[in-house]
């Protein structure tokens, strides 16, 4: 009989608060598997890197993969994190310390081949001669994969382009899988061969797994919250049990000045990003998300004129805090940490007015915002540039009265066009994304013009 224990975490999202005591615990549950004789093996499913936390900015992300090396981990997917928010050339060089593999079947470079720090899958094998095939897949975002440069391809079409080879080389498959539960679900209804999908992008929490048909399902929740542990009973390279569990990571034992050495990663963030500083002509003072305060305002203005637009509307939650004169680039990260792009759609002056009339329905400003790059909190009141509405609730575009029948092109940040807001709108028009840049590098640009 042989026993694999398989240990995984994902959407940490750069909250390393809780990193240290995580640490330590797949340190010690490698050195106790390994003194029985038992298999070890720690992936890590993507998002494991946000820029909102200083350390990640301030060093790219290599403070990062820094913390990964050191845990010892045996390789890790990407997720959207890693993936769209890097310019091309910081994805291609993310990876050159790592002392992991990075196992991603479905990203290539523009010309089809895969970079050279990335395989598709690999084949581990066990002292006892356990064949253990690990496959990853990131979820389909192709069109902004493709605007940085890279060529991204249909996550479940790329798996049947592999699951034989798969097949013929392993003896227990696992799938890395940030593409989130409904998705792992399919997979598992259409794949039977494979045996463990460990999961991410959805921050589900699979607190024993889940069983669709012979394939186990599990995920860890997000932000360090949990680390997922999944062991397998091996009889003659056959795999014959396999059980899911989560550790609640405050439950684990504490770690001797943890919350010393989370604040020492900040600081070294924050240090980093100190040292670069653009002059303000003025100080902006504290903003509230329900003020139409002037750094909100400016942020506007930028965005509108960065995608060469018509107009532009941002909500107010997205800026975070006051501006001093002196500004660095941790104080514009402070205040605008959302990995958001800036965005123009073309609209007909009759969708134009349906969508900004959302904008000031009676529950917009006070709407609770997950996700979608959103680091703040509440969506705070709509602040518009070259957008005027009179006291009858008139539209008015750069001075002129909307005409319902006219051509507007409109810059919005990214997370408006995911599919919660303006879903009589957006989803059918064509839009234009600008990457790399966050609304925190175009805040930076006005505030130096």
């Amino acid at each position: 009989m042989e026993y694999i224990h398989i240990y995984h975490t994902n959407d940490l999202h750069s909250h390393l608060k809780r990193w240290p005591r995580i640490q330590h615990f797949l340190t010690s549950r490698r050195t106790y598997h390994e003194a029985a004789g038992e298999e070890f093996l720690l992936f890590d499913i993507g998002d494991f890197i946000d820029k909102w936390h200083p350390l990640s900015e301030g060093t790219q992300g290599q403070g990062n993969i820094e913390l990964l090396n050191e845990s010892g981990y045996t390789a890790v997917t990407i997720g959207n994190n890693e993936g769209v928010n890097f310019p091309y050339e910081g994805l291609n060089h993310l990876y050159d310390n790592r002392k992991f593999d990075v196992v991603l079947a479905n990203l290539y470079k523009s010309n089809k081949q895969y970079p050279e720090w990335l395989k598709p899958y690999k084949i581990y094998q066990t002292e006892k001669g356990t064949r253990i095939g690990v496959i990853g897949l990131t979820a389909n975002f192709s069109l902004l994969y493709e605007l940085l440069g890279w060529h991204l391809t249909e996550p479940i079409e790329e798996l049947k382009s592999w699951i034989q080879t798969l097949r013929n080389q392993s003896d227990i498959i696992v799938l890395l899988s940030h593409l989130g539960l409904n998705h792992d679900g399919q997979i598992a209804r259409e794949f039977p061969e494979i045996d463990i999908i460990l999961g991410g992008h959805t921050h589900h929490t699979l607190p024993e797994g889940k069983l669709v048909g012979e394939t186990l399902l599990a995920g860890a929740g997000k932000h360090g919250r949990f680390v997922g542990h999944v062991s397998i009973q091996v009889d003659e390279s056959k795999p014959i049990g396999k059980q899911a569990v989560l550790y609640n990571v405050m439950e684990l034992p504490s770690v001797p000045d943890e919350k010393a050495i989370s604040k020492e990663l900040y600081r070294k963030g924050k240090k980093l990003l100190n040292q670069k500083i653009t002059k303000s002509p003025k100080e902006y003072h504290p903003h509230e998300p329900f003020q139409k305060a002037e750094l909100a305002q400016l942020l506007c203005q930028a965005l509108r004129e960065w995608c060469k637009a018509d107009c532009a509307f941002i909500n107010g939650g997205l800026i975070l805090g006051p501006l001093p004169s002196k500004v660095t680039l941790y104080d514009v990260l402070s205040i605008c940490p959302h990995p958001i792009n800036p965005c123009k759609i073309e609209l007909t002056g009759s969708e134009l007015k349906k969508v900004l009339l959302e904008t000031r329905g009676e529950d917009w400003a006070d709407q609770q915002v997950v996700g979608l790059g959103f680091r703040g909190t509440v969506m705070g009141e709509s602040i518009y540039d070259r957008i005027r509405f009179n006291e009858n609730s008139d539209i008015f575009i750069n001075g002129a009265e909307l005409d319902l029948n006219q051509t507007y092109t409109i810059a919005v940040p990214d997370m408006f066009t995911f599919g919660h807001f303006f879903k009589e709108v957006f989803p059918q028009k064509k839009k234009e994304y600008f990457l790399p840049e966050f609304l925190r590098d175009l805040l930076k640009w006005k505030l130096e013009k």
